[in-house]
């Protein structure tokens, strides 16, 4: 892969702040203020805002321009939040980013609304840039809503269950993270009115990146520096979670390795000063090396998908998005 290119971060950070603008001004001089101030304060929280770059990227490599995919950006992008207000209810989480959760500064009431008030505001949004392939752009992103939710039930399920493979848990991040990159990919590439092929080709793009950033995140919660992270380290242990880390550490451990993993699920979760300890096991069993292989080898399948891209600074510019996700640190 290529390495850093200052060109294409400067890119990157200029998309992202036109999207943090039309964010901003998504929701302003809407009535009720009850139902809309506190949707806005959501969209503040921040993050990457990688769903709508990719939106834009897809468009921009497949032929169209920034400009004809902004409205479908902003749309995408309040699908996601629309979707991390429901998981943080569900979490019970009390902050996301640093700042209070919504049904945690406003109330749970608010926070259920708020958060469908984001899903029918983003349908506006997306209408605006669907003109030419209107069927096709929309059933991209209610498929697109109907694996996230198929996906975060899945997540829920995993936590009552004993037993999970590797296997399922690849198949619930293929919906609930994966699903959401692959459809950003594909509404980018039709906006442009993209061929068939090159549709498909950033679908696959979208799915494999997807997935690769999901294990890179479970990596990230175990080996990642906390001031970078914006969290303790090894909150996934803590609560419990079946992560790839976890489940591939299951699969090779035996005797009182096992027995110590075992009981992260009988008792939904170890202590937060046994963290190091368990870091350590992950070491030993070598997952913390699987993890990153994995990460690389859908990495890899992803850019594969490039070879459909007809101009070369296209491909550089997925070559470069790919690489800063993999090396990220937060």
């Amino acid at each position: 892969m290529i390495g850093d290119n200052s060109k294409f971060r400067a890119l990157y950070q200029r998309e992202k702040i036109k999207i943090e603008e039309r964010l901003n001004n998504a929701l302003m001089y809407r009535e009720p203020v009850s139902l809309y101030n506190p949707a806005a304060y959501i969209l503040k929280s921040g993050g990457k805002r990688l769903r709508p770059i990719l939106v834009l990227f897809a468009t921009k490599a497949t032929g169209g321009k920034f400009s004809q995919a902004y409205n479908a950006a902003v749309a995408v992008e309040m699908l996601h939040n629309f979707t991390l207000v429901h998981d943080d209810i569900m979490d019970n989480a009390d902050k996301r980013r640093g700042r209070l959760t919504l049904h945690k500064k406003y109330d749970l009431s608010t926070a259920i609304l708020a958060g469908d008030s984001l899903l029918s505001v983003a349908y506006e949004y997306l209408i605006k840039d669907s003109e030419d392939h209107f069927k096709e752009i929309l059933d991209s992103f209610t498929h697109g809503l109907v694996e996230v939710c198929e996906g975060q039930s899945m997540d829920k399920e995993f936590e009552l269950l004993n037993e999970v493979s590797l296997e399922d848990y690849l198949l619930m991040i293929g919906k609930k993270t994966a699903a959401m990159a692959e459809m950003c990919c594909i509404i980018g590439a039709n906006i442009a009115g993209a061929s068939k092929q090159t549709i498909k080709a950033m679908a696959a793009y979208g799915r494999n990146i997807g997935i690769a950033f999901q294990i890179q995140d479970d990596l990230l919660d175990i080996s990642g520096n906390e001031t970078q992270f914006g969290k303790f380290v090894g909150g996934d242990l803590v609560e419990g979670k079946k992560t790839y880390l976890f489940l591939k550490a299951f699969e090779r451990a035996s005797g009182k390795d096992k027995k110590k993993l075992l009981r992260i699920i009988t008792e939904k979760g170890i202590k937060r000063f046994e963290i190091p300890k368990f870091k350590e096991l992950y070491s030993n069993l070598g997952v913390l090396e699987d993890a990153k292989e994995e990460i690389l080898r859908y990495s890899n399948k992803a850019l594969s998908e490039l070879k459909y891209l007809n101009k070369e600074k296209d491909k550089d510019l997925f070559y470069w998005l790919t690489d800063s996700l993999i090396k990220r640190n937060r």
